[in-house]
């Protein structure tokens, strides 16, 4: 076949046979997870802070990365976070700068390709207990930071495992992708979502921009947004050079640490082209590209009333055999 041959270990529940439903179902239908976390709020080097959600109280350290506007309440972290306690780990959910439900304190926030502080806390965890294993997972847009992170560090990073899950490796084409027929959905709640924060942080004095409250009511999709927000406040002339020089698919080959990537020919967010194919990867990157799953979807189960969540199963069986 093609190099973008699929793997069969997913096998999708029967009643959520699209990309769309694999997708929408975990977010809207799942029950939400108890779990008894604490948080620990770190102070940044440049004045700023991250708030790190933990679980579990010894044993290997798991770090969880969230994807665009996720949290702590997402419900495939909170999945995650279950199955890594139930494991004997500790989970460290990092939330990006502002997802934590506070505003952070620069102008400055997180973007696809911002990979100083993960790169920070993970090594600040070295620095704390330098035996322990560590690992890291990471969703969507974190999981482009990871990816991209793993293959500027190579064997410069602490860590031992990671595995990322529906990832946008070229962000200009997965822009592109929300732009058109239902997806478009996505791209509204999402934009939206992001239009919210930049409000907040404006109303409580610590960002500025170069255009009007009523100008950023316009902006209508991640395009637009990246060219008048993301690009501008962290430094790139234009939403293309910011795609262009943080888009991961350009840093799988580097990667040096045990990688497993997750993904679905049918996501949603994304056309399937995106996935880089054999030639540009690394040795020690593992592809799984399902042929349904939609985007963090991967749900199974003979019926709704007994359904599994297979990403909680495949990623900590993966890990496990490295940490």
């Amino acid at each position: 076949m093609s190099d973008r041959k699929t793997d069969d270990r997913f096998r999708p529940a029967w009643w959520l046979s699209s990309g769309h439903l694999q997708t929408i179902w975990p977010v809207l239908c799942r029950r939400r997870i108890r779990l008894e976390t604490r948080r620990e709020r770190v102070e940044l080097p440049d004045g700023d802070f991250l708030d790190v959600d933990w679980i579990g109280r010894e044993g290997p350290i798991v770090i969880v990365l969230h994807g665009l506007q996720g949290s702590a309440e997402s419900n495939y972290a909170r999945g995650l976070l279950r199955e890594i306690e139930a494991r004997g780990w500790r989970g460290a959910l990092m939330h990006f700068r502002g997802c934590s439900g506070e505003a952070n304190r620069l102008p400055r926030s997180y973007h696809s390709g911002e990979t100083t502080d993960v790169d920070w806390f993970a090594r600040e965890l070295r620095r704390r207990e330098p035996e322990t294993p560590l690992a890291a997972v990471a969703y969507s847009l974190g999981g482009n930071v990871l990816l991209k992170w793993l293959g500027e560090s190579r064997t410069g990073n602490p860590l031992q495992a990671a595995v990322a899950v529906s990832i946008p490796f070229e962000l200009g084409a997965a822009a592109d992708s929300m732009e058109v027929g239902l997806s478009r959905i996505y791209q509204w709640y999402l934009v939206r979502r992001l239009k919210q924060a930049v409000y907040a942080k404006m109303a409580n004095g610590s960002f500025e921009l170069p255009l009007t409250g009523a100008e950023l009511d316009r902006l209508r999709t991640f395009r637009e947004f990246d060219e008048a927000v993301t690009a501008p406040v962290h430094g790139f002339p234009s939403a293309q050079d910011y795609y262009k020089r943080c888009s991961s698919r350009q840093f799988v080959d580097r990667i040096e640490t045990p990688t497993l990537v997750l993904h679905s020919a049918d996501d949603p967010l994304m056309h399937s082209g995106v996935i880089p194919g054999p030639e540009e990867r690394s040795a020690h990157v593992e592809f799984e590209v399902s042929p349904s799953g939609g985007h963090v979807g991967f749900v199974s189960g003979a019926w709704p009333w007994s359904v599994r969540y297979w990403l909680e199963d495949r990623i900590p069986d993966f890990l496990e055999a490295h940490i």
